[in-house]
C-alpha cells in the first residue's frame, strides 16, 4: 500500500505559529521534502526532530519529484514543507501533489500560518471577495500589462513580491493603478516588529523612498470602485 503525502504548513516568522497536528506528522514522516535545507532544519532543530530531508525547489523539482513518488509507492508518508507558511502557495511542489493524485496516492493538507490572509484581514479591505495575484511578471512590459489588469479588478488583490523589489513594484503600481487607489503594506508578519502602513498608492511608494524596506512584505490593493452601467433615459412618449 502506497504512503500518504501530507502538505504540512509551517510558521511565516513567529515559530509559535505552529500546529500540534504539523508537528505530530513531522515527527512521524519518513522523509520531510522542504523547499531549502537551512530554513527546514532550523526548524526541526526547533522542534527536536531528526528526519531525513530531500530539497524540492525550482532546481530540484524532477529529481526530487521522482523520488518522492517512489518512496510513497514503496508506503513511506512524507511531510511537504515550503521556506515558511503553506506549500504551494507561490512554492513549489504542484507538480508532486498533482503526479501523486494521479497515481491515486493519498495527498491531505495540514493547514497553518498564510501570509497572504494574514495581510489581507489587517488591511482594512473587503475579504469576502479577494484575488491572489501572486508575484507579478520579471519583465518589465509584461509586469506593466498584467499590473492593468488588475487595475480593473473589482475584488481585493494580493500580491507577494521579493525582499528586494518593493520600491520597483510600488512605481509599477502607481502607474496602472493611480495615485489615489488605496493600499496596505504587511511587513514582518508575526513577528515582534509586524507592522502595516494603509495609504494612497502615491503616499505609499513616497514613504518606502523615504524609508527603503528589505525584508519580507505583502501588498494588499483595494479594489476598483464598482460603478453600476449607465442607463440610458427611455424616451419613449408616457401614455
Amino acid at each position: 500500500m502506497a504512503g500518504t503525502l501530507w502538505v504540512v504548513s509551517v510558521p511565516i516568522g513567529n515559530s509559535r505559529d505552529i500546529t500540534l497536528r504539523a508537528i505530530g506528522l513531522l515527527q512521524n514522516a519518513d522523509v520531510i521534502l522542504c523547499e531549502d535545507l537551512k530554513p527546514a532544519r532550523r526548524l526541526l532543530h526547533e522542534l527536536n526532530i531528526e528526519k531525513p530531508l530531500v530539497p524540492l525547489n525550482e532546481h530540484t523539482e524532477a529529481n526530487a519529484t521522482r523520488e518522492a513518488l517512489e518512496l510513497l509507492r514503496a508506503g513511506k508518508d512524507l511531510a511537504l514543507i515550503s521556506d515558511a507558511g503553506t506549500p504551494l502557495i507561490s512554492d513549489p511542489g504542484q507538480r508532486l501533489v498533482r503526479e501523486a493524485i494521479q497515481e491515486e496516492i493519498a495527498v491531505s493538507s495540514v493547514p497553518g500560518a498564510s501570509s497572504i490572509l494574514a495581510a489581507l484581514v489587517l488591511s482594512g479591505f473587503r475579504s469576502d471577495r479577494f484575488y491572489f495575484a501572486g508575484m507579478l511578471p520579471r519583465d518589465k512590459s509584461d509586469r506593466k500589462k498584467e499590473a492593468k489588469q488588475l487595475a480593473a479588478r473589482q475584488e481585493t488583490i494580493v500580491i507577494l513580491e521579493a525582499p528586494y523589489r518593493l520600491a520597483q513594484l510600488l512605481d509599477d503600481l502607481l502607474e496602472a493603478f493611480g495615485v489615489e487607489r488605496r493600499a496596505a503594506i504587511a511587513l514582518e508578519l508575526t513577528m515582534p516588529k509586524e507592522r502595516v502602513h494603509r495609504g494612497t498608492l502615491l503616499a505609499l511608494r513616497d514613504l518606502f523612498r523615504a524609508r527603503p524596506f528589505k525584508g519580507e512584505f505583502v501588498i494588499v490593493l483595494e479594489g476598483r470602485e464598482f460603478r453600476p452601467p449607465h442607463r440610458a433615459h427611455d424616451r419613449r412618449s408616457k401614455p
